[in-house]
């Protein structure tokens, strides 16, 4: 390897390190230990909060700190004694279900919560197996034994409220009924109170087994409630930070909750966490942290909540109240109505691109029709490719509209993304760029990269219930680069390092595109992989061999196997630097980066690790039979790489002549793809959705060249007959 190949890797890898590393970040001040209650209850969203039906849960958005909750466990639905469990352990846990290794589809009815007796949570054995054989590192009993330890106690009130509050032997030594008991004691003996206050179980959304005469309509069932939160808040001692969450769905049907907190340390305005990084949106896991930390106890590391925290401030007047229902709501609706739109809009968009593709491969012969004809199909083609191509930013722009207020939220958000589209799209026509052959691929990927880098660095706001982005219902990231986002964002640079550096080496300034290619692909690196921006920690291992080979080709010097190995030991060692010091920072600032390499020394890796690989199986071999189509597609893109002349490809032979760039460029994207299938939960979704940007992308200057091939043999022909 040349020494200035040598350097630009160094170089790579310095700045990355100097950029990327996290700083230690200071401990935040905690709040002095306050007796802290909590309200336990299901099924309530904020829609079931108003002033006349639930004044006591009124109360609590006047005069409290509030936000909406996700409650997601194990399964699709969570059931009541799921949210018990799983406040228990501090991460993900769930009763056992009636399917294969214990599943649970949201048809099944849920488990009941178990009563305390004689001290102990009745079939505590069974639960402890199943937390273990799901693999989440879930510790049932790690909030009463941690309390315990430290030498402070836990008052269960209610049944649900004794699984929270018990030992890790399922011992519960502090129970009382919530009716018949002396609820005022009950309430100032301990620094913690659980108190089950009872769910909201929708009757128009159980599953048969569950619907009784008995149970009530959801505004009845939220009124009693609300009369039990009344009876507690009557009875709590003063100083007392009091919370209220709703810890399980109502019914089949996953939604964000409600969580609110009130007392000297929770005055009117939003709850956050340093968890989900949202004002007003947080998740189950830091209801755990915040009962600890209330009570001056230290937070196990395993755990992955962070303690709830007084957001926005606001004012306590019944204006300013609904001002912040409204919000919430929004939370809520979002979530709710995108997650049902997301699976036909993913078909949508594969049949689209499967239409563009056909027809591509229609007009990419050169016998099809008249030479004019052929030129006006060619252009519709090329055009249509680069508008397919912007929908993925457009998606997120959405948001800016509040579409899910909308009678027919489909045709609402189908609108806002055309709108978005439209600009775009225009932007990459339009401009001096629009008669070059890479110019549109740069303005869309420019597009893309400002979107969606743009919005990690601002604070992930746009992606949050976006078509592509993150669904709160689910819980599995609420800021930074999933797998999908980094796919867009990790091919947009890509695409764009080969924009520019086909353009440097055309003028024969190989050194120049070296440089503009590593200053785009680590700009990329960095805003993926920083923990206060993308907090991504596959992206960056997949996005840097890819570069690095990118930046050798243009360079001029061949990929050797030894190369590549160095490459890799370099990367990995890159990721498991950066995890280290990430690990170092506080527990509450610590992204999963630094939460994934403390399971490496302290145990539960392996867990991890597997799960990851049982998700990416189950997608492969499992109901999502299209995702088979991904490792295929790899092996049948490698084979056409190898052999651009090959199934018709001769017009990409054509556009690697006419962008020097675009053959290691597309290799590069295969490597960078190719890695992030392999390493990252779902990682199915990697390279499927590069494909929805790159391959559009791709088309498009292929049919440009197709376009000046055919504009000059008209030319040239016109030439011959006069």
């Amino acid at each position: 390897m040349t020494r200035r190949a040598l350097l630009c890797l160094a170089g790579l890898l310095a700045t990355t390190v100097a950029i990327f590393v996290p700083t230690a970040a200071t401990a935040s001040s905690s709040a002095s230990p306050a007796p802290v209650i909590l309200l336990g209850t299901g099924g309530l969203t904020w829609s079931d909060v108003s002033p006349t039906g639930t004044p006591a849960l009124w109360s609590f958005l006047r005069d409290g700190s509030s936000a909406a909750l996700s409650v997601r466990s194990v399964f699709t639905n969570t059931c009541p004694v799921d949210g018990w469990l799983s406040l228990s352990a501090g991460n993900r846990a769930a009763a056992a279900g009636p399917g294969k290794n214990g599943s649970r589809s949201p048809g099944d009815p849920c488990p009941p919560v178990p009563t305390v007796e004689s001290g102990v949570v009745p079939g505590w054995g069974d639960y402890v197996r199943t937390a273990e054989a799901l693999k989440f590192d879930s510790m049932l009993g790690t909030l009463g034994e941690q309390l315990a330890s430290h030498q402070q106690c836990v008052q269960a009130v209610g049944p649900g409220a004794g699984v929270a509050a018990a030992y890790l032997s399922g011992a519960v030594p502090r129970f009382t009924e919530l009716d018949g008991s002396d609820l005022t004691r009950s309430l100032s003996g301990c620094r913690v109170t659980l108190v089950d206050v009872g769910s909201l179980r929708d009757p128009t959304d159980l599953p048969a087994a569950e619907r009784t005469p008995e149970l009530g309509s959801r505004s009845e069932q939220a009124a009693a409630i609300d009369q039990r939160v009344a009876k507690v808040l009557a009875a709590a001692p003063n100083g007392s930070d009091i919370l209220v969450a709703s810890l399980s769905d109502a019914g089949r049907s996953e939604r964000l909750r409600l969580v609110a907190a009130k007392g000297p340390h929770y005055g009117p305005g939003t709850l956050g966490s340093p968890s989900t990084r949202q004002a007003g949106l947080v998740q189950a896991g830091d209801l755990t942290v915040t009962l600890l930390t209330s009570a001056g106890v230290p937070v196990p590391g395993a755990l992955g909540g962070a303690a709830l925290r007084r957001g926005d401030v606001g004012a306590n007047s019944e204006e300013a109240a609904r001002d912040r229902l409204r919000q919430l709501v929004d939370f809520d609706q979002a979530s709710h109505e995108v997650h049902s739109l997301v699976p036909p809009f993913f078909n949508g968009v594969v049949y689209t691109q499967i239409a563009i593709y056909l027809f591509a491969a229609v007009v990419w012969r050169r016998d099809f029709g008249s030479t004019t004809l052929r030129l006006r199909l060619l252009r519709i083609v090329r055009r249509v490719a680069v508008i397919a191509a912007t929908v993925p930013a457009s998606t997120f722009l959405a948001n800016l509209i509040p579409w899910w207020r909308f009678p027919v939220p489909m045709l609402a958000v189908i609108a806002s993304v055309a709108l978005f589209v439209a600009v775009i799209s225009a932007v990459a026509f339009l401009g001096p760029w629009g008669r070059r052959l890479t110019g549109p691929l740069a303005a869309v990927s420019i597009a893309t990269m400002v979107v969606l880098g743009g919005d990690v660095i601002l604070g992930s706001r746009l992606q949050i219930s976006s078509l592509m982005g993150l669904q709160p219902v689910v819980g599995g990231r609420f800021y930074g680069m999933g797998n999908v986002t980094f796919a867009l964002f990790g091919t947009s640079a890509l695409l764009l390092c080969i924009a520019v550096s086909g353009y440097f080496v055309k003028r024969g300034q190989r050194r120049w595109a070296a440089l503009a290619t590593l200053a785009v692909g680590l700009t990329a690196v960095v805003v993926d992989g920083l923990p206060s921006w993308g907090a991504d920690g596959g992206g960056p291992p997949a996005l840097l061999p890819g570069l690095a080979y990118l930046v050798l080709a243009i360079l001029g010097i061949r990929m050797t196997w030894r190369r590549g190995a160095l490459i890799g030991l370099v990367t990995a060692g890159l990721f498991l630097l950066v995890a280290f010091l990430d690990s170092l920072r506080p527990t509450e600032s610590r992204s999963h980066l630094g939460r994934f390499f403390r399971s490496l020394v302290e145990g539960g890796a392996w867990d991890i690790v597997s799960r990851k690989l049982d998700q990416n199986i189950s997608i492969l071999f499992g109901n999502y039979r299209l995702a088979l189509l991904v490792p295929i597609a790899l092996v049948f893109v490698i084979y056409i790489l190898a052999r651009p002349t090959s199934w018709g490809s001769r017009a990409l032979q054509r556009s690697y002549e006419a962008c020097p760039t675009l053959q290691p460029g597309l290799v590069a994207l295969l490597i960078t793809l190719t890695i992030g299938f392999a390493i990252n939960d779902s990682g199915v979704a990697i390279p499927a959705n590069g494909a929805i940007i790159a391959v559009p992308l791709i088309i498009a200057v292929s049919v440009r060249v197709l376009e000046d091939e055919a504009r000059s043999s008209a030319s040239t022909r016109a030439l011959r007959r006069r």
